[in-house]
């Protein structure tokens, strides 16, 4: 008995083999393969390697959604920080309106004695300052002229300020009668006082929010609409209020009722004011009756 001689690792990798493919029916030969375990190996481990690369990098970019902790907890921090952010910036937008509300119905009540600033007084301290630096005294000409130039200066942009924002804005009517008290800025009437019928119906003049709602002893049931372009628009002496402070309203709603509420009336009517930037003008300039 002849013994055949084992082949090394070597010999066995790089053997050659030949795999046939044949038809079944006539077992005719339809392609043949000539391959060896060295190079089966080779390829075998190349197509290894791309897969785990691949794998890889899907894992680091277009599957990191899905399977990377990592990157859902990122993306939610992000979101944290976009919603604190926006959360601060409310509450400072809503603490302003929050001030401007209790401002403007201190000022509507006659309060100046909490946190209000009359803006005159704050004038002529910085007027008596600047005239007092270095201790200069102007001539009574340069004084006359200083003081018609600075007069004519502020009505100059009063009045260009003044047009310039409201001339784009449609005011409706709020209510349809016959004014019975003109405007009048010298004898403290800031307004028009307009006689309607009784249970008449007021409307607001423009889109706005509303900033005050509620009752005093001058002036009775009070509503005030805040509009763009720093405009308030206030009715006084309702018989009732149908809005309530922060709700806003478009041009032509209901907001109250013709009444004769307060101290300071004398019949049934309705007494209509703007304000634009702290300073009452005459409705009937923007306002058709």
């Amino acid at each position: 008995m002849i013994l055949k001689p084992k082949k090394t690792i070597s010999e066995r990798l790089t053997a050659p083999y030949q795999l046939v493919v044949r038809s079944e029916e006539n077992l005719a030969e339809r392609r043949t393969l000539s391959f060896t375990y060295a190079k089966l190996i080779v390829i075998l481990s190349s197509v290894f390697f791309l897969i785990f690369i691949a794998s890889l990098f899907l894992s680091k970019t277009l599957l990191a959604k899905w399977f990377d902790p990592k990157y859902e907890l990122a993306a939610q921090k992000k979101q944290l920080i976009s919603l604190a952010q926006r959360l601060d910036s409310l509450a400072i937008e809503e603490d302003r309106k929050e001030k401007f509300i209790q401002n403007f119905q201190r000022i509507l009540r006659g309060d100046t004695s909490s946190g209000f600033v009359d803006p005159a007084k704050v004038l002529k301290a910085n007027t008596d300052q600047v005239k007092s630096v270095g201790n200069m005294k102007l001539a009574p000409a340069d004084s006359q002229f200083r003081k018609e130039f600075e007069q004519s200066q502020f009505s100059f942009v009063s009045l260009n300020s003044k047009y310039r924002e409201l001339q784009d804005i449609f005011f409706f009517t709020p209510i349809t009668g016959f004014i019975s008290d003109k405007y009048d800025s010298k004898k403290g009437h800031f307004g028009v006082d307009i006689v309607a019928k009784t249970n008449e119906p007021v409307k607001c003049v423009a889109d706005g929010t509303v900033v005050m709602s509620s009752w005093t002893q001058d002036a009775g049931y009070v509503i005030a609409v805040q509009h763009r372009g720093s405009l308030v628009s206030v009715y006084k002496h309702n018989a009732g209020l149908l809005k309530k402070v922060g709700s806003f309203v478009n041009a032509g709603d209901i907001i109250s009722i013709v009444g004769n509420s307060g101290e300071m009336t004398d019949g049934p009517h309705l007494h209509f004011e703007m304000w634009y930037n702290g300073n009452s003008l005459n409705p009937e300039e923007f306002v058709t009756f």
